[in-house]
């Protein structure tokens, strides 16, 4: 026993379908007047249809601040609007051109080349007035139509909108909105490439290049600008820096990391010399009170006396950071004179390192200092 297949329900299987279409629209907003001429255009009684749909193809493209200017399109762009052969749209504009609702200039001719020019078309007033384009007279220049709900045209329809349904046929050059600009100055880092002779839209250009190699072109100039200014060829070796493998970004870090240490170091410098131009002629000792420091003249010296040396010796070098280290850390304290003396008195002894005074005892002339003694009044003798 056999049972016969039964079709396919709708809906299942392969009669399912696989997926919507995509639609895609023309986003240009035309002006109000525009559409109310190409409305006008479509309802117009005593022309043939043929001569209806070119009109509105008419009305969608002339300028409304101009209706009797010239409209510039080509013959290909106003039959694919109306929709036509291009014999049947000759015949729609002998039926318009008849009804006086166009006027068909004479085709230009350039004498000199022996050519035929262009052939332009124009609304006359008649048309103008029954598409709205332009006021009867005795009416005022506003009208009401298209408020709707109070709102004002300015409200209706707000910028950006388009004069005329296509710009390209008027020669308007602005950009698309989807359409990247470019920047109106150059970045200031770059604006010194100017002097090696490379133009606004050329660094713009290698600003493009240098992204897309994973680099950035400020970062490049920055690092090589030394070599770049002596280059013979500054262009050609920016390329070529473009299209190599280093990593300017690192380099530029590094560069940047060691300005910066400097920096710091020549301020850490400047802030010292200036705490110790202001601690002038003060003294100041160590926490454990061994050893006292004189700033001095102007705060460019700085006396060191030790309390078991008890001899004034001078610091060499760099040695105000290392004091404002140490007197912001609070290793060095203000001190006074008479307490410094004080602590050590003048008792003829010596004091030892743990603070015990000790009897004098009397040096002792040992081989070594005899020998050197003898050596240094030979000397004095030869001199």
């Amino acid at each position: 026993m056999r049972i016969a297949l039964a079709p396919c329900a709708a809906g299942e299987g392969e009669t399912h379908p696989s997926g919507l279409p995509l639609f895609s629209t023309d986003t240009t907003n035309l002006p109000w007047i525009i559409l109310r001429a190409v409305h006008r255009a479509a309802r117009l009684e005593g022309v043939s249809p043929r001569a209806r749909a070119v009109l509105c193809a008419l009305a969608r493209t002339v300028d409304a601040a101009n209706p009797f200017g010239e409209i510039y399109a080509r013959r290909t762009l106003l039959t694919e609007r109306a929709m036509q052969s291009e014999r049947t749209f000759y015949r729609s504009l002998a039926d318009l051109d008849s009804a006086g609702l166009i006027a068909r200039a004479p085709q230009r001719r350039y004498v000199e080349a022996g050519l035929f020019g262009r052939a332009y078309l124009h609304l006359t007033r008649k048309a103008a007035l029954l598409l709205g384009l332009i006021d009867e007279p005795g009416q005022p220049a506003v009208s009401n139509e298209g408020k709707q709900g109070g709102c004002t045209d300015a409200q209706a329809f707000q910028r950006p909108y388009a004069k005329v349904a296509d710009g390209a046929n008027t020669k308007d050059l602005s950009p698309l909105t989807s359409q990247e600009r470019q920047p109106g100055q150059v970045p200031q880092d770059l604006q010194r490439l100017r002097t090696l002779g490379f133009l606004d839209f050329l660094i713009f250009k290698l600003m493009r290049q240098a992204r897309e190699a994973g680099k950035r072109l400020s970062d490049v100039v920055e690092v090589c600008w030394q070599h770049l200014r002596q280059a013979k060829r500054p262009i050609n070796y920016l390329r070529a820096l473009l299209a190599s493998t280093t990593d300017f970004g690192h380099q530029l870090s590094v560069k940047m990391n060691a300005i910066t240490a400097v920096q710091t170091a020549t301020h850490k410098r400047n802030e010292a010399e200036t705490l110790v131009r202001k601690l002038d002629g003060r003294t100041f000792a160590d926490a454990d009170g061994t050893t006292r420091y004189t700033v001095a003249d102007g705060g460019t010296a700085l006396l060191v006396c030790r309390v078991a040396e008890r001899v004034t010796r001078r610091s060499a070098g760099h040695w105000a950071e290392a004091f404002a280290a140490a007197l912001k850390k609070g290793q060095i304290v203000p001190a006074e004179q008479e307490d410094f003396a004080a602590r050590t008195p003048e008792t003829g002894h010596d004091v030892g390192a743990a603070g015990h005074v000790k009897p004098h005892q009397p040096r002792e002339l040992t081989r070594p200092v005899s020998e050197h003694l003898i050596r240094l009044r030979a000397l004095c003798r030869r001199a």
